[in-house]
């Protein structure tokens, strides 16, 4: 039964709730797809990032009651799937923040007009490709638009290695479409 005024988006909310199964697969048939690019932004692996895919859901269900209504469901959602994929790097211990690219820091850093002469999908191949500490803080960072306040305390680390971190991210980035592959 609909409540007046309820959006589809807030019925099949409310269903979940519920624990209704066919509401549960509707939300995830809607999500999923959105979703999974974000996992494998983290993790840059598809196996991985199916797990992750799962578990996300698992924490979503079991996190639904504590969404208010306040702002985008989807927006809700997607810290849930960022917040497991942190966990499970934090559980493989790969947020380490490594000195293992030094030469990174002798680099210039001047932005590449090159990025503009390549793909989408190239480029998120790229992304999935930077070393594991990198990657996530230029995820958390450029693509999900954190501070670099909020990213040292949700990965435990200072601000200064979060901005060192994303430099570092893009130099080697630039350097890859660059094509030197010298990181």
């Amino acid at each position: 039964m609909t409540t007046v005024g309820e959006t589809s988006e807030q019925r099949l909310i409310r269903l979940c709730r519920k624990g209704d199964r066919s509401a549960q697969k509707a939300l995830y048939d809607r999500l999923a797809p959105k979703m999974f690019p974000v996992c494998i932004r983290y993790v840059g692996d598809r196996d991985a990032a199916e797990d992750l895919l799962q578990d996300g859901f698992v924490t979503l269900f079991s996190r639904l009651d504590s969404y208010k209504g306040d702002g985008s469901f989807e927006g809700w959602a997607r810290k849930v799937f960022v917040n497991t994929a942190l966990m499970y790097l934090r559980k493989k211990d790969a947020l380490k923040m490594s000195e293992e690219l030094d030469s990174a820091r002798n680099m210039a850093s001047v932005y590449s007009t090159q990025v503009q002469d390549i793909g989408y999908k190239e480029l998120m191949k790229l992304i999935s490709s930077l070393p594991t500490g990198f990657r996530t803080v230029f995820n958390l960072y450029v693509l999900e638009g954190y501070s670099h306040k909020e990213i040292a305390e949700m990965l435990d680390i200072t601000e200064v290695t979060s901005r060192t971190q994303l430099s570092r991210a893009r130099i080697w980035l630039q350097n890859k479409i660059k094509g030197t592959g010298n990181v």
